[in-house]
């Protein structure tokens, strides 16, 4: 197998922090690889020090089969990166940003141009090819950031946290494209903090306190929560924890929204015993039923 991001025993710290801790991973040609963590986590730290922008402390970074330091000239050739705050020119028109991103890459013209017109048709800008970047609403400005990334044919991309802030109906149609460009061969290694996007990866990565507590399929990964998992659906879930964190058997209670998520050892009473806990402050008796683990779940179980 041919890899284009090898990472080995790389860590970086600020003064006592260790933002990368000892990090080992391979990332494969063609795959969309995941980054899942919250914020602080390291994630940023470790996507710069990828794209040449932080130098490690220890350990080494190949991508392409480039070492970052010594080689950074070669890689950049090779990636494309899409920061979390990408600088696109507000008084510039969507061409207008294309094809200057397209001169900072030396394209040359002729190919500038189909490329320019393959991309408005790639991310359905075309209608909005004459409008002024600070116009856009938050999802075209991403898409239009993709664009400016792509102008040079990335084999590698590295995008951190692209969809932040953008509605739901946006970011499902970016990772369409991410999509399109995993079967068109680009390698994609992507952090994120919604589990519905690393649910669309090949491989994901838990990362916390600069360390990866995971890597594997998403549908392996929740495989590893050690408990069976029951759904809870009551009122005020929040303000009930505590009252079934004293119940026997069980191991972990976590709020989702307007349920509870409740490990336990077994399921034998359990039913019995949640409603038991609860019988003086429900007025009806709470839905519970055994759900599977989702990437949350075995992420917020790790971290304890």
């Amino acid at each position: 197998m041919e890899y284009d991001i090898q990472l080995t025993k790389l860590t970086k710290n600020f003064g006592d922090l260790a933002a990368v801790n000892e990090i080992d991973l391979r990332v494969a040609r063609g795959e969309l690889f995941g980054l899942i963590g919250p914020d602080g986590s390291g994630k940023t730290t470790l996507i710069r020090i990828m794209v040449g922008l932080v130098r490690a402390d220890q350990g080494q970074a190949l991508v392409s089969g480039f070492d970052v330091v010594s080689r950074l000239f070669e890689i950049k050739q090779n990636i494309g990166y899409l920061s979390q705050r990408f600088s696109l020119y507000p008084d510039l028109t969507v061409v207008e940003n294309i094809r200057f991103y397209g001169d900072l890459f030396k394209v040359p013209k002729p190919e500038m141009r189909e490329r320019e017109k393959q991309l408005l048709a790639f991310s359905r800008l075309e209608p909005f090819s004459n409008r002024r970047a600070g116009a856009l609403s938050g999802g075209m400005k991403q898409k239009l950031a993709l664009c400016c990334t792509l102008i040079h044919i990335p084999a590698i991309l590295f995008l951190d946290e692209p969809t932040t802030g953008v509605d739901p109906v946006s970011r499902r149609e970016f990772w369409d494209l991410l999509d399109d460009l995993r079967k068109r061969g680009t390698t994609i290694f992507v952090s994120t903090a919604y589990m519905d996007e690393a649910a669309r990866c090949d491989r994901v990565a838990l990362m916390y306190a600069g360390k990866l507590m995971a890597v594997d399929t998403p549908d392996k990964i929740p495989e590893r929560y050690p408990y069976h998992l029951l759904e809870v659906i009551l009122a005020e879930p929040v303000r009930k924890v505590h009252l079934l964190e004293g119940v026997a058997g069980v191991r972990s209670v976590q709020v989702f929204g307007d349920r509870l998520h409740v490990g336990v050892e077994s399921l034998e009473g359990m039913e019995a015993g949640i409603a038991a806990a609860l019988e003086d402050q429900e007025e009806a008796r709470p839905q519970v039923k055994e759900i599977r683990p989702g990437l949350e779940d075995v992420f917020v179980e790790l971290i304890k």
